[in-house]
């Protein structure tokens, strides 16, 4: 019983890790064209759904010369709670199976 409430919620937050990371690949790749209007609203709203994202790595990582590192470590961050989510969650699926057949 508990699996069938758990796994559509572990798969629903997989997925939106994924649409998530992808608006993020967008955003970074945006960002390599100076004459991109911002103002916008496809690429207003890219910007406000991934900026706030991207600003805690920027707090630790400041530009180097222009160039914006901290992208690739939100990128790191991303793909790994992607992959914790993932793992636990197929993990704490397997477990409430196992307890409802127990």
């Amino acid at each position: 019983m508990a699996a069938e409430i758990i796994a559509p919620i572990i798969t629903g937050v997989s997925t939106f890790l994924s649409i998530y990371f992808l608006l993020l690949i967008v955003r970074i790749l945006l960002s390599w064209f100076p004459n991109i209007d911002w103002g916008n609203p496809v690429f207003s709203t890219i910007s406000q759904l991934t900026d706030p994202y991207l600003n805690i790595f920027r707090s630790i990582i400041p530009p180097i010369g222009g160039l914006d590192l901290s992208a690739i470590l939100a990128i790191f961050a991303l793909q790994f709670i992607s992959y914790f989510v993932e793992v636990a969650g197929s993990q704490v699926v397997a477990l409430a199976y196992r307890s409802s057949f127990s």
